[in-house]
Parts: C-alpha cells; structure tokens; sequence
C-alpha cells in the first residue's frame, strides 16, 4: 500500500510539473490564428476545421525542434560550422558522430530553453532588431508614430517597440506572433533582401505571403546570430579602435596634429609640446571621428582582424549600416527643395502634392542609388570658375552672356548651366556630346578639391540650399567640411558606402579612417609598410 502511495505521489509531482512548464510556455497565451499562423509557417500540416486544444497540442510537439533545439534536423557539416564560428573544437568528421555534435552544439547554444520562452513571450522586445534603420523609419511613419530629432535609429527603434501593440490593436491583429500586418510597408524585394542578409534561402517559387512567413519564423535566430556577432565584434573593435588610431596620431607631425586640431575647434594652448599634444588630441578623439559611426563601424574593425569570406561580408555590412544611419540623419535635415532635387537627379518621378515626409521617405527608399550619369545636377558643386568656362564654351550665346559677365553669382551660373545642358541633354547630338564631354574633365578634380576654391558666402548658400544651419563664426574650413558632407549624400547615397562613411568621419581625418583598416586587415610586414607607405602620402596631400 506505502508502495501504490508513493508511486501515485510521483505521478502528481510529475503531473504537477509538467503543467507548470506547459502553463510557462509562449504559445499557452497564444489566439487560436497565431497557432495556425506557427505551424503554417514551419509547413506543420494541421486539420482544419480545429479546436483550439489541438492546434496547441500540434505546437507543443514540434516547438523544441523549431524553437528550443532547431539545430536537431542540422546535418554534420552544419553543425561543425556552428561550433567552429563559435570557436569550439569540435572532432573531426571522420571521429565525431552527429549525436556528439548536436550535444556540442547544445552546451554552446545562444539561449537556454527558458530564455527562449521569455522571448517568444515578449517578441516585440526583439522582432525588430534586425530591421533596417528605413524600415524602421518606413513604419513609424506609416503608422504615423512621432521621433524626435535627430532620428537616430536606437530612437527609431525604441518608438516602433513603443507603438507596437497600439498599432496591433488598432488593426485588429494579435502581437505574439504577428501576422503580415507587421510587414506592411516592406516590398517583396525588402523581403528577400532580408533573407539573403541573413544566410536564409527565399523559398521557391516564392509569393509575399511565403516571404514573410520564411522573415517571421527566422527572425529569432537572425537576431541571435546578429547579437553575437556585434558583441563578438564590438570587443575586439574597442581595443582594435584605440590602437590604431593611436598609432595614426603618433605618426602625424606636431604641424598636421595642430592642423587637425584646429579644423575641430580644439584650442591648443601656446607652448604645448607634441607628446602634449598627441595626448590633447587623443582626449577629443571621439567628438572628432564621431561617436556613432565609430561604434557602428566598430564591426567592420573588428571583422578585419579576421579571416576573410564569411567575416569579410560581415565588415561590408557594418560599413552598409553605419553609412545608412549616416546618410538617413542628413536626409532629415535637407529641404524639400533639395529632396526632389536628389530624386530628379536619379530619374524617380516625384507625386505632385507630396509632404515632405513623404520626400524623405522616397529617398530614403532609394538611398541605394547614386545620381545617374551626368545630369543638370552635376553642376551643383562646380566651382565658380568650371561654371564660366562651360557656359562660355557651350554654343548658346545667351549661355556665354551669362558667363562672360563680371559680376554673376554662383547661383547664376548654376542655374544657366542647368538650362542649357537640360536643352542639349533633349536635342542630343553634338552639343550634348560636348556638355557630358566638359562634365567628364570638370568633375575628375571635384572629390578631392570641391568646395577648396568656394568663397565663405557661396558655401553658405550652397549648405543653405540643403536646409543646414550655419552657426555664426563658423570658419571657412568647417564650412568646406559641411559642404563636402552634403555633397558626398547627394551624389552616392548609400551606393558607395565607405564615401558616405567618409563624409561623416569629416574630412581631417577620412583617408585616416582608410589607413586604419588598411592596417588592420594587413596580414605582413609587407602589408604593413605598403599600407605606411599610402598614410605618408596621405599625410603628405592634407
């Protein structure tokens, strides 16, 4: 009888366990849709028409191999990478058994069962971490959620996590795990450009509805894969980071550290020694290369020190990522003017009517493009005298009138120059053979000495064109760093990445920004001195 007693005791406890860890589980609290929606997603056959027990049933037995333990269906090759990108040992093919490395991969999993039920319990904490910094911006504005200035995407995020049940409610969706409501504003293209970023394969032959499944279900372990990869990266980048540049500072001259220091208002006090000065210098290396971008680019520094291939794609997206929020905070400060003005220079029509958060969202759609070819645009950044030479040569005697005059503005020539190539551009021919010809000699110079002949007042109606402030005594070196910043957003966008990144650095230190990586993906001594050798010519050209 004591025997029956305790084995019926046993069976309570473990009765009373097993409906304690049901009742833990995410999809307990789950709609009877979001149920259908998981096993849809995951090709889980289920009868229909079902009741709401079943479909939990149906989930609960295929939650661990989907959720907990999706690497059991993994074959050997799949799991040995795992462990080697983890930097596990694992034994080799011929030795090791499926069953050993599915337990190797076990011990060295991203999360523990119980940290995967919290988080598919709250996934609006982290369903929107692999988004990129448009589509984040995308659907705060199609839902009408204010950020403040500056948009920063950390902020961006935050509003989007904010909203993201009000937003659900308001639709009449569920939040646990989202219906295509949530994917919205993203393109097919979005879609599969997400999939591929993340090393999923777009499903074949694919529709919207398969694309955000296949989004939906690997968002969890590409934001698992994304969160090691930043810390991993993060921590060799910090130290990476201070070492390089401090080898940078202490190569340049005491004539180009004061140099530097100048062009980023940093007072020098009379009688300061170089190791001073180096260490001056060192003390406001962040308000020089910028916060922001140094963290975001700290993936790309700490990519390099690795093997190339698979951590090499790694480092060009981090550069990708940090040169859109680069290029997105510009954006947010330019004129509805200069909006239309970057979209005309691509060919995208621009809607009558349209709101100028409808203009930034249109570019930042297509941040991807640089300016198409030769344009009216391309005269933008001539300088004054490129101007007078083209209108003088160009054919058009009103043209040449306007150019042989002694007392023409800038804005002038500007616009003359834009009518009559825009003429030429439509008659073709001869004399648009000669305008694109004129650009092709004009232009060659203007990456490395735009803006270098530009007098302080036509800067500021260059910078006053794009909508940015020019704070009063600005020097006419900080005026040429704002101007090139604005320059280089105008004509690359996001298609140049390192150029956008560039622009944002500042220009004192850009080819520095270069020297670093050079250095750091040098792998001799070879290497090193060539990479030397191109800092001292660079050093030489500042």
């Amino acid at each position: 009888m004591r025997f029956i007693k305790a084995v019926a005791t046993l069976a309570l406890v473990a009765n009373a366990a097993g409906s304690s860890w049901f009742s833990k589980a995410a999809y307990n609290k789950w709609h009877e849709n979001e149920l259908e929606r998981w096993l849809s997603d995951h090709d889980v056959p289920y009868p229909t028409p079902a009741d709401r027990k079943d479909l939990e049933k149906l989930v609960q037995k295929n939650w661990d191999d989907y959720i907990v333990r999706p690497y059991n269906s993994w074959d050997a090759a799949s799991l040995q990478k795992y462990l080697s990108d983890k930097g596990v040992e694992s034994k080799k093919s011929a030795e090791a058994t499926r069953d050993s490395l599915i337990s190797q991969v076990e011990s060295n999993w991203y999360e523990t069962e119980d940290k995967a039920q919290q988080a598919w319990a709250n996934v609006k904490e982290w369903i929107l971490d692999t988004w990129s910094e448009s589509q984040l911006k995308a659907f705060c504005d199609h839902h009408g959620i204010p950020v403040p200035q500056p948009r920063k995407r950390d902020t961006i995020l935050q509003k989007a996590r904010s909203a993201y049940d009000a937003i659900a409610q308001k639709a009449g969706e569920t939040i646990a795990y989202p219906g295509n409501w949530l994917y919205e504003t993203w393109t097919e293209s979005d879609l599969k450009e997400w999939l591929d970023t993340h090393g999923f394969p777009a499903p074949q032959p694919s529709t919207r509805d398969k694309l955000i499944a296949s989004v939906r279900r690997n968002s969890r372990l590409a934001y698992l894969r994304s969160q090691e990869q930043l810390a991993s990266a993060s921590a060799s980048a910090a130290a990476a980071y201070a070492t390089l540049t401090d080898k940078i500072i202490d190569s340049w001259s005491e004539s180009q550290l004061k140099e530097l220091a100048d062009k980023n208002g940093i007072s020098v006090p009379q009688g300061t020694k170089l190791n001073q000065l180096r260490a001056l210098i060192r003390k406001h290396r962040a308000e020089i290369l910028g916060d922001t971008v140094s963290a975001s680019a700290a993936s790309a520094f700490g990519a390099a020190t690795s093997n190339v291939g698979d951590q090499f794609a790694r480092a060009t997206d981090s550069v990708s990522i940090a040169a859109q929020e680069a290029f997105n905070e510009a954006v947010d400060t330019w004129s509805e003017s200069r909006l239309k003005a970057y979209l005309d220079a691509r060919g995208v029509p621009v809607p009558q009517a349209s709101r100028k958060d409808e203009l930034r969202a249109l570019v930042r759609k297509h941040s991807h493009l640089a300016a198409s070819g030769w344009n009216a645009w391309t005269f933008d950044d001539l300088s004054y005298d490129n101007l007078k030479n083209y209108l003088i040569s160009s054919g058009n005697a009103a043209a040449k009138k306007t150019g042989e005059k002694a007392d023409a503005t800038r804005e002038d020539l500007v616009k003359a120059a834009q009518s009559v190539y825009s003429s030429a551009s439509a008659a073709g021919g001869d004399a648009y053979a000669s305008a694109t010809s004129y650009l092709a000699q004009a232009t060659g110079t203007v990456k490395q000495s735009a803006f270098d002949t530009w007098s302080d007042s036509e800067l500021k109606s260059y910078l006053d064109s794009y909508g940015i402030p020019v704070h009063q005594g600005s020097t006419i070196n900080e005026l040429r760093a704002m101007a090139r910043k604005q320059y280089t957003y105008f004509k690359y966008g996001t298609t140049t990445p390192t150029e956008t990144l560039f622009a944002k650095l500042g220009e004192s230190v850009r080819e520095g920004y270069q020297w670093v990586v050079g250095m750091i993906s040098s792998g001799s001594e070879a290497a090193r001195k060539e990479a030397k050798a191109k800092s001292d010519k660079i050093r030489l050209e500042l």
